[in-house]
């Protein structure tokens, strides 16, 4: 029995769109029409419900029977190929989406050892905020998420990667006090944060409204690179990552800035959807854990 066909009626059925499913596997949608119909032959049962116009496409009584069985199939074809260490054979796509804060620290080192462990497989990557990598996850855009996690959904895998410690920062031309300072002498300077749909932004900014006197004002972006700029420029006080900053501590160009509160620290996960089961995902995400936890010991 044809393995891509059965591949096909799975991601069919769980996007529910032929469309959806060419997209994520990469062909066109007559190509999944026809692996559909040549399986349908194959098995003589019809197995989805093809309405006319934009509605899901929906599996028949006789598909949703066999479903599980299809699924148990490639389930244990990935387990026979793990038992054979062929992970060299995947090829393919995969859509990876990842949070800045790993896009400056070891993303290169993980993507060398992915392309080491799986050479024909080809990498999309996307840098975004956690919000964005966390939806295009769960509606199967992206296979797996190098994020600020978990997420939480049944349906998605969240495996613990590494944390990354805060601090305030600020350019020496500020020349704020050289001590313990309270939030509200930060207050009066641009908080230059992550962006607004971020957790690290949500916990800042309630802090600052908890605070007596004049709001604070808060410069968000998406892009750690831009804050650590405004920043070095000396247009507020920035929290960033450790790791992002240490450089321009040793320089002399940024100041540690010592705040009765700091926010907590950043906490990954490589986050993927197991429904359909996608075994690149799953390999890819443990080498992503075997690689954070490298960085980590080597950087502790």
């Amino acid at each position: 029995m044809n393995y891509k066909r059965l591949e096909t009626f799975v991601w069919v059925a769980s996007l529910g769109s032929f469309r959806k499913a060419a997209e994520r596997m990469h062909t066109t949608q007559p190509a999944i029409s026809a692996r559909i119909s040549a399986l349908e032959s194959e098995l003589g049962v019809k197995l989805f419900e093809r309405e006319v116009g934009s509605a899901p496409i929906a599996l028949t009584a006789k598909g949703k029977d066999l479903l599980p069985y299809v699924e148990k199939i490639l389930y244990q074809s990935e387990q026979l190929r793990k038992r054979a260490e062929s992970t060299t054979a995947y090829s393919g796509v995969i859509r990876i989406g990842v949070s800045e804060t790993i896009a400056h620290t070891w993303l290169s080192t993980f993507l060398s050892r992915l392309h080491n462990e799986m050479p024909k497989l080809d990498v999309e990557l996307t840098v975004e905020v956690t919000t964005v990598l966390s939806a295009g996850i769960k509606d199967r855009s992206i296979d797996l998420g190098l994020l600020m996690g978990p997420i939480n959904d049944p349906s998605i895998v969240n495996l613990d990667l590494c944390t990354f410690s805060l601090s305030w920062v600020a350019s020496p031309m500020l020349n704020l006090p050289d001590r313990l300072l309270y939030l509200e002498e930060l207050a009066p300077w641009p908080i230059i944060s992550y962006a607004r749909n971020s957790k690290p932004y949500a916990e800042i900014s309630q802090k600052f409204r908890e605070l007596e006197g004049p709001p604070a004002h808060f410069f968000a972006s998406t892009s750690l690179a831009a804050c650590r700029s405004l920043a070095l420029d000396a247009v507020g006080v920035a929290t960033m990552p450790d790791v992002m900053i240490e450089d321009a501590l040793q320089a002399g160009t940024l100041k540690r800035i010592r705040a009765i509160w700091t926010p907590s620290e950043l906490k990954f996960t490589a986050s993927y959807s197991d429904e359909p089961f996608n075994p690149i995902a799953e390999v890819a995400a443990k080498i992503a854990v075997e690689t954070a936890n490298e960085y980590a010991q080597m950087n502790t």
